[in-house]
């Protein structure tokens, strides 16, 4: 100290005014959150908007599609028996629908020159994922074979109190 510092008490180590710097601090957060809160509410009222309009279409697509299909039933039976007529639009409507599915399912490599169980463990042409196992994608695939067929290691001498046959090795 040169003497002409002034030696920090209590009230000169807090700020100019505590209560004062509280409350702008108060201030700021809760014009932020308000901030925040307004951006939010139009994000979300943007999107519900969205939404509506989404579901809207949806349900008027599938009505279009129910006169499509009724359109195609009454051509039909023209021709044809009635029943035979809705057998017809119902395999077609059958038809739509696994297609959709298949086409909304995401694709599944198969290598053609590759069938499952190669035991070479080869990938196919050129990098190609290997095929699918024939119990489909949900059954787990079995380990590979080995090359050669591993020697049986001899047996060992007994451990007393062993059970099954196993060994007393830690």
């Amino acid at each position: 100290m040169t003497g002409f510092e002034k030696p920090l008490t209590g009230l000169d180590k807090q700020p100019f005014d505590k209560a004062l710097t509280d409350e702008l601090v108060r201030t700021i957060r809760s014009e932020l959150r308000e901030e925040l809160r307004k951006e939010f509410r139009e994000q979300t009222r943007k999107q519900r908007r969205k939404a509506a309009f989404y579901a809207g279409s949806g349900a008027t697509a599938f009505y279009a599609g129910a006169a499509v299909a009724l359109a195609a039933g009454l051509a039909l039976t023209l021709v044809l028996p009635d029943w035979a007529a809705a057998l017809i639009v119902g395999a077609l409507l059958a038809l739509a629908a696994v297609l959709l599915r298949n086409a909304a399912r995401p694709a599944v490599p198969q290598a053609a020159s590759a069938p499952y169980g190669d035991p070479a463990g080869s990938a196919g042409a050129a990098g190609a994922a290997p095929a699918v196992p024939p119990g489909g994608p949900a059954v787990p695939a079995p380990p590979p074979m080995p090359p050669t067929v591993p020697a049986v290691p001899a047996r060992g001498p007994e451990v007393p109190g062993a059970r099954g046959g196993e060994r007393g090795q830690h």
